[in-house]
């Protein structure tokens, strides 16, 4: 099983330039989180973390596959997921998250855990609605056949106009004072 501690880049000893990790993530990296929207799946995490004297960028790149659980069916069903981020880290004089994807640590730091990263960039590629793919094949059909029997429905239409124009003699102000609010 996994731990969260396998997620973690030293950088205290790092010297500044570029270097390459990757992260395997499956059925138990998800146990760590305790999740329910995510069953299980087999991601591969590529990580590039470029050091300089004052900044740190990670640039993630995560690829493979989730098991999610259908809205309509609860059948379970295997959602790819392709996803590029880049993450931020600056010096400061304490640690603290500066904005979603910039923090600051102290220069004291010796590692960064990014499990928690990974975990959320992955949740928030997910779609609102799950469905089986399955489904996603009958709505498109359906709403291919609703647009070619739409309908669009107006108040008025040319023989109404026309007869509002020979019977302006009988209408009452009231009404022609609310047609001019437009």
């Amino acid at each position: 099983m996994k731990k969260l501690k396998d997620y973690e880049i030293g950088i205290a000893k790092l010297s500044n330039k570029k270097h390459s990790y990757e992260f395997e993530m499956d059925d138990s990296f998800f146990e760590l989180f305790g999740t329910e929207i995510i069953s299980g799946g087999k991601l591969l995490a590529t990580v590039e973390l470029d050091k300089t004297e004052s900044l740190l960028t990670f640039k993630i790149d995560i690829q493979g596959h989730v098991r999610l659980t259908c809205d309509r069916s609860l059948d379970e069903f295997d959602h790819p997921v392709d996803l590029q981020e880049v993450f931020r880290v600056k010096y400061g004089d304490e640690t603290m998250e500066l904005d979603d994807d910039l923090w600051q640590i102290t220069s004291s730091t010796q590692s960064i855990n990014i499990a928690q990263h990974l975990y959320d960039y992955i949740i928030l590629s997910l779609p609102m609605k799950k469905l089986h793919p399955r489904f996603v094949e009958e709505l498109d059909d359906e709403e291919d056949d609703r647009e070619e029997d739409l309908l669009i429905y107006t108040s008025r239409s040319e023989s109404d106009s026309e007869d509002e124009d020979e019977g302006d003699e009988d209408s009452d102000p009231r009404w022609d004072a609310l047609r001019n609010l437009n």
